[in-house]
């Protein structure tokens, strides 16, 4: 009866697209179809919701306990690095050899008769501790008014920074004891950095986890205005977080990950979880201030957000594994942990929140605030009734008053406004075609005015290469051979001579593993053009005319800080354009299978490449040339972190996708209805603005937390993604989404004949779920599969 009725009293031909060739789909009835997969798993949750809740505790427990037992495999020196650097450190690694945490002081005085005894009595101070050994020779300046020291600490460099505060205090009681003398000290080093790197994380994380949940807790608290509500969200987020933490670190054991990794998935999954239980509560609500029962209204949630979570959570995650292809191990655990936090979280929202949304009731609304001024949502009175595409905000009232706003103007001239936002968008992107990356030293990362950086930079000024020289590593057949002596002191020699290195070169054999480490200081700062051309001399010049000659196997590689930046931006450069073909290609085939549009598949990916472009000219504006740093709470250090661009576009190509997949579903929603395209498009966007506001800010905000923290790169992430985000979700989903599809018109649906044959997996309204069979279904209270009638929400015609 129904699909008669159905067939009869809405058919697609009102105000739908007609399909060439196919002249009969207008008149022929169409086939109910059954609930798709999100109903169904909403469906079995609500029916068996004390199973869903236990068994989901019972998981996230579980996956906590289990990854505490096996405890994380972190990645060893060699993996963190690519190229030469990795291949030369692999050779240590095989041969046991650790490379001690090096130290340097520099004294700088008036002349040699002012530094030599303070360096004299610093070198004493130093030994004294225990911690110190191989104390050499103070080298001094080029003008003489400076000597380094260096030593190094004893015991394993992973444990040196635990170990360096004698050796720190010992110094500082140097410089004291000669304050006011002109003379001042200065301490840098391995143990040093790390020490302040191991406190410095240890706060700064502990800030982004207790900042950014309560954060996120009280923009839900505005966006709902109770409590139980606002608390749904931030316990599915956080639940999620828990047990993928857990998988991770089984993960780990296989594929070993950086200690960073963690923060990454805890700003994933607060930013995903929270997102997709936003959404699907938020239709919830909606559906039951349009008056529709308990039942109905859980049921057309999950049809439309439940499987717009799907398919979002499935394109981040594809989007996600395209980072396997970059070949950086750092990258391939981010694409492992944000997997598994989206793949848990997109798991909870089908099945725990249907389960709670179910068990609450109207509860769900206790706790309400009272100074968000809103009542309670309608009851009754409605019952069976349709949501207009302007209520929104589960009031039940005319919703969107902003956006409508907004789009008024933007329908009204969708071409000045599409030039406009296209304007604007390129150019926040024009700074991208300048930007620098490097991998940012240590003393990059520490914010200015830490006594640990300037000592670093007043070092690096005076001593050029000195606190981070490069290193040349050399497996030989006999280290003790003549032929291979006489190598090292001819590469020695030459280096000397060489206007691109310091003379400070020393070597260090290793007799039983026959290996030579020899140190070589460089030109520049480390990170300037001087620097890497000395790097360059290295391996293109006397590296292979000296060394190589004498190795094993050609084994004769440069390492250290610059060298490996080198390396890893190389190998960055080189697989972005893979993961970047890969990413694009995947979001467009999942956008046209879900939306079975070619023209709306096409702007998916172009918008996303327009915000991605906007970031990353955000981030070379910031943190490159220094505008309006400042003002955000941070410094530019010349250049952006290496890996950084590739994953802010990874993450941004999967975050986009909630905003545009929650847009356009709601637009197609209204179309398939029988709604002008014009018309649909003022209404699913009005309909899903304050849902995506919501979400927006929630992301902006836990973005921006991490944007405060003291490494350089976590601020670049933080104020990144928090930039792209923001005009993501008003520039982008506000404006240009709309004005692009109103100049398209019917053409948005447009779909080639040999095409027809995809999988329909649509989110939109189809033609099966008009008005009538959702007002029957919602009259009558029916449950389960057969009383969805359709698996997308009916919404009356305006």
């Amino acid at each position: 009866m129904h699909e008669t009725t159905r067939a009869h009293t809405a058919p697609p031909g009102a105000g739908a697209p007609r399909r060439d060739g196919d002249e009969d789909w207008l008149r022929r009835p169409r086939r109910l179809r059954g609930p798709g997969l999100a109903a169904r798993l909403g469906g079995w949750s609500t029916r068996h919701r004390r199973t869903a809740v236990l068994g989901w505790l019972l998981f996230v427990v579980l996956a906590a306990t289990l990854g505490g037992v096996t405890g994380v495999a972190e990645v060893t020196d060699s993996e963190g690095m690519s190229g030469d650097s990795a291949r030369a450190q692999r050779i240590l690694e095989d041969a046991g050899i650790e490379e001690p945490a090096g130290e340097t002081v520099m004294v700088t005085g008036a002349g040699p008769e002012v530094w030599k005894p303070v360096a004299a009595e610093v070198a004493r101070a130093v030994e004294a501790t225990g911690e110190a050994e191989r104390t050499r020779r103070p080298v001094p300046s080029e003008d003489g008014r400076a000597a380094l020291l260096e030593f190094r600490m004893k015991g394993s460099a992973e444990t040196a920074g635990d170990r360096v505060q004698p050796v720190m205090d010992a110094v500082a009681k140097v410089r004291e004891a000669h304050r006011g003398e002109g003379v001042t000290v200065r301490q840098y080093g391995q143990a040093s950095a790390d020490k302040w790197l191991g406190e410095m994380l240890g706060d700064d994380f502990a800030k982004a986890e207790w900042t950014a949940v309560p954060v996120a807790l009280g923009i839900l608290l505005v966006a709902f205005g109770a409590l139980v509500a606002a608390l749904l969200p931030v316990a599915l987020a956080v639940t999620a977080f828990v047990a993928a933490n857990g998988l991770l670190a089984v993960a780990s054991h296989q594929l070993h990950i950086f200690d960073t990794t963690s923060s990454v998935m805890l700003l994933m999954g607060l930013a995903v979880g929270i997102d997709y239980c936003l959404f699907y509560l938020r239709r919830e609500r909606d559906e039951r201030a349009a008056g529709r029962d308990a039942e109905t209204a859980l049921r057309v949630a999950a049809a439309t957000s439940g499987r717009a979570v799907l398919v979002s959570g499935l394109t981040v995650m594809v989007a996600m594994a395209g980072l396997f292809l970059s070949g950086l191990l750092m990258f391939k655990g981010f694409a492992v942990a944000t997997i598994l936090v989206v793949l848990i979280a997109m798991l909870g929202s089908v099945t725990i929140l249907p389960a709670l949304l179910s068990w609450l009731g109207d509860r769900v609304e206790r706790g309400r605030l009272p100074f968000t001024g809103r009542g309670r949502r309608r009851r009754g009175g409605r019952r069976g009734g349709r949501q207009g595409g302007g209520q929104v905000g589960g009031q039940g009232r005319p919703g969107g008053r902003i956006s409508a706003a907004v789009l008024r103007p933007v329908l009204a001239a969708p071409g000045i406004f599409a030039v406009l936002a296209t304007a604007a968008m390129l150019a926040l992107a024009a700074p991208t075609l300048g930007m620098k990356t490097e991998q940012l030293a240590l003393d990059k990362q520490m914010p200015s005015g830490s006594p640990l950086r300037e000592s670093a930079e007043a070092i690096g000024e005076t001593f050029p290469g000195g606190p981070a020289p490069a290193r040349i590593v050399l497996k030989t057949e006999d280290v003790d051979a003549p032929r291979v002596r006489a190598a090292l002191a001819g590469f020695t020699e030459r280096a000397r001579a060489d206007r691109h290195f310091g003379s400070a070169v020393t070597t260090t054999v290793h007799r039983s593993a026959d290996v030579a480490e020899i140190s070589v200081p460089l030109a520049g700062d480390g990170t300037d053009a001087a620097s890497k051309a000395a790097v360059e001399r290295l391996r293109g010049t006397l590296v292979p005319e000296t060394l190589t000659p004498v190795s094993l196997h050609g084994q004769a590689y440069v390492s250290g800080d610059t060298a490996g930046s080198m390396d890893f931006d190389g190998q960055l450069r080189r697989g972005i354009v893979p993961v970047l073909l890969f990413i694009t290609t995947v979001t467009f085939l999942l956008m046209l299978v879900s939306f079975r549009s070619l023209p709306v598949a096409l702007a998916s990916v172009v918008l996303n490449l327009l915000s991605v472009g906007a970031a990353f000219g955000v981030m070379t504006a910031v943190f490159q040339h220094g505008w309006g740093a400042q003002a955000l709470g941070t410094e530019a250090v010349g250049a952006v972190e290496s890996w950084m661009p590739l994953f802010v576009l990874v993450v941004l190509f999967g975050l986009s996708m909630d905003y545009h997949v929650f847009v356009v579903s709601r637009i197609r929603e209204a179309h398939r209805r029988g709604a002008p395209t014009r018309a649909a498009i003022g209404e699913g966007v009005r309909a899903t603005a304050g849902a995506v506001t919501g979400a927006a800010v929630i992301m902006v905000a836990v973005f921006a937390v991490f944007g405060t923290l003291s490494m350089q790169d976590m601020q670049q992430m933080g104020i990144g993604l928090a930039a792209a985000v923001l005009l993501d979700a008003t520039l982008v989903r506000m404006v240009l989404l709309p004005a692009v599809m109103a100049l398209l018109g019917e053409r948005n649906w447009y779909l080639p004949r040999m095409l027809r044959g995809l999988p329909d997996l649509s989110h939109g309204a189809d033609a099966d779920a008009d008005a009538d069979a959702a007002g029957a279904a919602a009259g009558t209270g029916v449950t389960g599969a057969a009383g969805a009638a359709a698996e997308e929400p009916v919404l009356a015609p305006r």
